[in-house]
């Protein structure tokens, strides 16, 4: 691979970039820390001037992933109103946008094994994005008697695990080409019959 220049002051940034390109050729577990220095075009030595080890490297791999993805997920959220439906169903779209998009992100976040809780700016980001859901499923679950109400938090991880799981078999990969359905379509069905079991599609939707 050819060695990546960077300027003065930016090599902290020129190193998350050269993780999230191997994180997406090999896993966030298939590369090391002199690999991500070489790729960004510098010594192993310089990476520990930023980082204690790769698991920090990837950790902010993850938090620059979750400022984004909160980003995307707030946008989503607020193109869907006043419609709490189209709001929550929105974030959902969001979410499989966010996966295509940014790959080496969603790996960083989502599969890399490390916990939102590794560095207080981590916790604070990955709280703002799932407070995003949780806000669209709490303002959704009013359509539901006050006895009915299954919690937000857990009303919004249901969906979080769906939305998900739609990435994972059908949105990468090969898995997706055997699905008559695009992810969108699979995840908008899916929302719509765990919502209507549920009782909570508004009237007027």
């Amino acid at each position: 691979m050819a060695k990546r220049g960077y300027h003065h002051g930016n090599l902290r940034q020129a190193l998350v970039d050269a993780a999230l390109e191997l994180i997406g050729a090999k896993g966030p577990t298939g590369f090391t820390l002199s690999e991500a220095a070489k790729q960004a075009g510098v010594t192993p030595a310089a990476v520990y001037r930023h980082f204690e080890g790769r698991e920090d490297l990837i950790a902010e791999a993850a938090r620059q992933g979750y400022e984004i993805f909160a980003d995307l997920m707030e946008f989503a959220y607020e193109s869907g109103q006043p419609s709490a439906l189209s709001s929550f169903e929105a974030t959902g779209r969001a979410y499989l946008a966010f996966a295509r998009k940014y790959p080496g992100h969603y790996v960083a976040m989502f599969e890399s094994g490390i916990s939102v809780n590794r560095t207080p700016e981590l916790a604070i980001v990955s709280a703002r994005a799932n407070g995003v859901l949780e806000k669209a499923a709490a303002a959704l679950s009013e359509y539901a008697p006050p006895g009915k109400r299954p919690p937000s938090t857990m009303f919004s991880a249901h969906i979080w695990a769906m939305s998900h799981g739609v990435v994972e078999l059908f949105a990468r990969g090969a898995a997706g080409s055997r699905s008559p359905f695009s992810p969108e379509e699979l995840l908008e069905a899916g929302i719509g019959i765990y919502l209507r079991g549920l009782g909570l599609v508004p009237p007027d939707e």
